[in-house]
């Protein structure tokens, strides 16, 4: 998206519904849908309308300042129970990006802090909140990417992985993504392959659609190209993002990460992994504990309506994977970028 115009649009809250750019239908339109109740929101989020950890935490705060806005209690007390409700209910939409989660724990916060208080000053608390929320995103995203973009050589060959641009973030720069948009923005020469990422190819359509607006050079590629190009082209790094991150820096990411690090691994080829550090999930020891989601049968057995599989054929359709720690060259966050041994580099983040 173009700095300073689109980009706001991506999620935005509009007073009495959340806005999003519909990412289902890019890059053919780019249309924004209002969510007016949380069973629309819910739906966004898990049908991935709205997607990418740190947008779907965006989008989760304002959809709890929406559940303060469609409470009609005049109670405080009661108006609080309403809003909680709220956030376990979004809370069930997707199992995985810990983002969501860190997000309503923080609204949460912002409800008890204005406990009792009326609920005119609970809805401000929350709207507070929300917005805060969202301009430190903002801000982790760019930081973020600075310190990645340093990492890059003058001339970088570099393969990404589904969509960790600015339309996951919320943002323009994203975390992935935006590693790579800044090291063009300082001059370097970064070309790009482009996994398409199946089953829902966020590759292609979004990643592809990122890199092609603000002109750096992409080459599309099909997943299991991905160990060909790094033999016959050769590539200086893999980047991805990542949903949630365990102590020990396991990193769970979308279905096909783990591939991709396993081939860098035999090419010699570093591999970063850039996510702010609200994605790191210290309660979990290793990925083994990190929750993988499973979706429906249809997106492997067929696109957009047209089957490409015979009907009845079993499917195992995870979204994630897990890429063990000792395949991580780095993890790059707002912070600065942390390095193996992770379990101490990570923890001094705490």
């Amino acid at each position: 998206m173009a700095r300073g115009t689109a980009e706001s649009r991506i999620i935005s809250w509009q007073g009495n519904a959340v806005g999003l750019l519909d990412q289902t239908l890019l890059p053919r339109e780019e249309k924004e849908i209002l969510c007016d109740t949380l069973e629309s929101l819910w739906e966004a989020i898990k049908s991935l309308r709205v997607r990418g950890a740190p947008a779907i935490g965006v989008a989760a705060a304002y959809g709890v300042v929406l559940a303060g806005e469609l409470s009609r209690a005049e109670d405080p007390e009661t108006f609080a129970e309403e809003v909680r409700k709220g956030c376990d209910y979004l809370a069930t939409s997707r199992p995985t990006a810990v983002n969501l989660f860190w997000a309503l724990d923080r609204m949460r916060a912002a409800l008890e802090g204005s406990r009792g208080k009326p609920v005119s000053v609970q809805r401000e608390a929350l709207l507070a909140q929300a917005r805060a929320i969202e301009a430190e995103n903002n801000a982790v995203c760019e930081q973020l990417s600075a310190h990645g973009a340093k990492l890059l050589a003058e001339e970088a060959r570099v393969i990404t992985h589904c969509n960790a641009g600015g339309l996951a973030c919320g943002n323009y720069y994203g975390t992935a993504l935006g590693v790579i948009l800044k090291a063009a923005e300082s001059g370097k020469r970064v070309r790009v392959y482009v996994d398409e990422t199946r089953p829902l190819l966020q590759g292609s359509r979004l990643t592809a659609y990122e890199l092609l607006r603000a002109g750096v050079e992409a080459t599309l590629i099909c997943d299991n190209m991905a160990g060909h190009v790094m033999r016959t082209q050769g590539v200086d790094a893999v980047i991805f993002g990542a949903d949630r991150i365990a102590a020990n820096g396991d990193t769970a990411n979308k279905i096909g990460s783990y591939s991709l690090a396993v081939l860098a691994k035999a090419h010699g080829a570093p591999l970063y992994v850039a996510a702010p550090i609200s994605t790191i999930d210290f309660s979990l020891e290793s990925g083994a504990q990190i929750p993988i989601e499973e979706r429906a049968p249809a997106e492997v057995t067929g696109w957009q309506g047209h089957p490409s599989a015979p009907e009845g054929v079993a499917v195992y359709n995870p979204a994630f994977d897990v890429t063990p720690a000792e395949y991580i060259t780095a993890i790059i966050c707002e912070k600065g970028v942390c390095y193996p041994p992770f379990r101490e580099s990570l923890g001094r983040l705490r």
